[in-house]
């Protein structure tokens, strides 16, 4: 049920919580204001009893009657509340018009038991209160008790004006706090509102927009700027996924329509064994390269999924190397190209060996495939501090600079004519980033135009945490 209750606008919310602070604090101010105003005001009705003691003692005489009397007599309605007891024997020596007008019950007993001593006491039973002040003193020599009293009427009057204004003033001040707090909530929350709407026009077709940032540095334009820098990075991932279907679209068609053109072109008309078998081995190698691509496809899917799951062996990589260069010398044999490896350290290395592996195969691979006859290419193994370094050199065309940001991201090819003529999917060193990668590596690249390429391979020596697998 309270939960029905509960405002679901944070507007609303802010502006009852603003209201409800506003309460308690003027609650508190009107409290604090009444006790405040009531002992000064209290101290300063004790104050006027002092001064009305002080008074009556200097102002009362005895008479050559023996009475008691005042200098100056005083009429009915300006004469103080006085009284006059003797020390003695307790008896009433005098008393004014006012005392007689207004008499204050005990205010015999107050007498009785003042012994000489100065005592204010409040006297609640009587309508208005009275408050007495009682104390001792002398009139011609002799002791008596003298009483002065005033009535609290006044000051009790002023408190409850007092009251009156602050209750009257609270609900104001509440409306105004609310009416406050809603402008000021609905003022604060607007960015919200604008970055709300804007975000509701945003969808798969309009990732370029982005939520409005009204400053920067407050707490609404931080998370306005936060939201901008995700959408920028959907942006990204959208492109490179229009991009990645568009290429493997583009890569996957080229050897389905080579197959089917060449099997309309081995239909049309009688042939020889010898030519349907060349038209059966071309059709072989578009699958081999459409094999390839499906599977290149398979592995990058599995490492963005996730679902790639990494052994830790430990590696001896100089052994490695020496695997690698192996496999492939033949194909650098075949260009008449020389594979030198150089061993420079032995370290170890605890990792996914087969992953590293493919990594490494495919440097070695672009290298032979993208060096011209006669190439020189080098696989170099080094130690340099904690790291073990595994380096692909060849004596190629290289990679322009403008060009070497872009080397790593699928299907991108620096010369399409050339990756097509030595049969490249675009996908090898974007394995390869993701392999290294993934094994907990760096792999750079450091080319000059016309003076080749050198891939590098970084791995920590100390043991690594396994990344979770990356976009490449």
């Amino acid at each position: 049920m309270m939960r029905w209750l509960r405002p679901r606008s944070v507007r609303v919310r802010l502006t009852l919580w603003y209201a409800g602070a506003m309460v308690v604090v003027l609650a508190v101010y009107a409290f604090a204001v009444l006790f405040v105003v009531r002992e000064s005001a209290s101290q300063v009705l004790d104050d006027r009893l002092h001064d009305d003691f002080d008074w009556a003692s200097d102002m009362l005489a005895q008479r050559p009657d023996g009475t008691i009397g005042e200098y100056e007599e005083y009429g009915e309605g300006d004469s103080p509340w006085l009284q006059v007891w003797s020390l003695t024997d307790g008896q009433l020596l005098y008393t004014t018009p006012a005392a007689r007008r207004n008499p204050v019950p005990g205010a015999d007993k107050l007498a009785a038991q003042a012994q000489g001593e100065d005592k204010i006491v409040r006297v609640p039973n009587v309508e208005p209160p009275y408050r007495v002040f009682t104390g001792g003193s002398r009139i011609g020599g002799v002791p008596v008790i003298v009483q002065v009293a005033r009535s609290e009427a006044p000051l009790l009057q002023d408190l409850r004006s007092l009251t009156l204004v602050l209750l009257l003033g609270l609900p104001v001040g509440v409306l105004a706090a609310v009416l406050g707090g809603y402008s000021l909530a609905r003022r604060a929350l607007a960015p919200l509102d604008r970055m709300t709407e804007r975000a509701r026009t945003i969808n798969a077709e309009r990732l370029q927009d982005r939520l409005p940032v009204d400053n920067p540095q407050d707490e609404l334009g931080r998370l306005a700027t936060v939201f901008n820098d995700t959408l920028s990075r959907l942006e990204s991932s959208f492109e490179q996924m229009r991009r990645f279907t568009s290429d493997a679209s583009h890569e996957l068609r080229t050897p389905l329509t080579a197959i089917r053109s060449v099997g309309e072109v081995g239909l049309r008309g009688r042939r020889d064994e010898t030519a349907y078998r060349e038209i059966i081995g071309s059709m072989l190698e578009e699958a081999d390269r459409l094999a390839l691509l499906v599977d290149r496809l398979l592995t990058l899917s599995r490492a963005d999924a996730g679902r790639g799951k990494l052994s830790r062996d430990i590696v001896d990589l100089a052994v490695l190397a020496e695997e690698v260069a192996e496999q492939l010398d033949v194909l650098a044999d075949e260009k008449h190209q020389s594979l030198n490896l150089e061993i420079k350290a032995r370290p170890t290395w605890i990792g996914d060996r087969l992953v590293l592996r493919q990594a490494l195969l495919n440097l070695v691979d672009n290298a032979i495939k993208y060096s011209p006859e006669g190439a020189e290419i080098t696989v170099r193994l080094d130690q340099q501090f904690d790291d073990a370094i595994l380096e692909v050199s060849d004596t190629g065309p290289g990679i322009p600079e403008e060009l070497q940001s872009r080397i790593f991201d699928r299907f991108y090819r620096v010369d399409e004519s050339r990756s097509r003529n030595y049969g490249g999917t675009g996908l090898g060193l974007s394995i390869a980033k993701w392999a290294v990668e993934a094994n907990g590596g760096r792999l750079t690249l450091a080319s000059k135009n016309g003076r080749g390429c050198t891939f590098r391979i970084t791995l920590p020596q100390t043991e690594p945490v396994l990344a979770h697998m990356q976009n490449v």
